[in-house]
């Protein structure tokens, strides 16, 4: 499972014209389901993205976690991050996970990041959306169950 975490000033998500899902400061997840992912991969990505600590304390450095400032997060689904662009000029999602696999495991995310007291907005699973965000920093990082627990 794999996650794009962006600290955001605002950020919020679109389907059709219609907002779905809107958070001020906090995080803004990209998620990536892939095969082979379980639920065990969801809680432990769900607990790296509340516990990192990536938002600024009062002396300017990066010592507190999103749950720590109250900050929103933002799930957006995207199975893109298991794209492989090694070869050729069309990415191959073939490390994907099927649909119905991939959003029980998004949900799952969700739920372990909203049992942690979380204030959680979602995208809409399979849907086309516009995602606009208000960087803060910038600050972006990439997990990857599979390398860093």
């Amino acid at each position: 499972m794999r996650a794009v975490l962006q600290r955001v000033a605002k950020a919020n998500v679109t389907v059709a014209g219609e907002e779905v899902g809107a958070i001020g400061p906090g995080l803004l997840v990209l998620l990536g389901v892939e095969q082979g992912d379980t639920a065990a991969d969801a809680d432990a990505l769900a607990d790296k993205t509340a516990e990192l600590r990536i938002f600024e304390d009062a002396a300017g450095k990066m010592n507190l976690s999103v749950e720590d400032t109250g900050g929103g997060v933002l799930v957006v689904s995207q199975f893109t991050l298991a794209g492989d662009c090694r070869k050729g000029r069309r990415p191959s999602f073939t490390g994907a996970a099927p649909p119905a696999v991939a959003e029980a495991l998004y949900l799952d995310y969700v739920q372990h990041l909203r049992r942690r007291g979380l204030t959680v907005a979602t995208g809409r699973f399979q849907a086309m959306m516009q995602v606009a965000l208000v960087n803060d920093g910038p600050v972006t990082f990439l997990l990857d169950s599979r390398k860093v627990f």
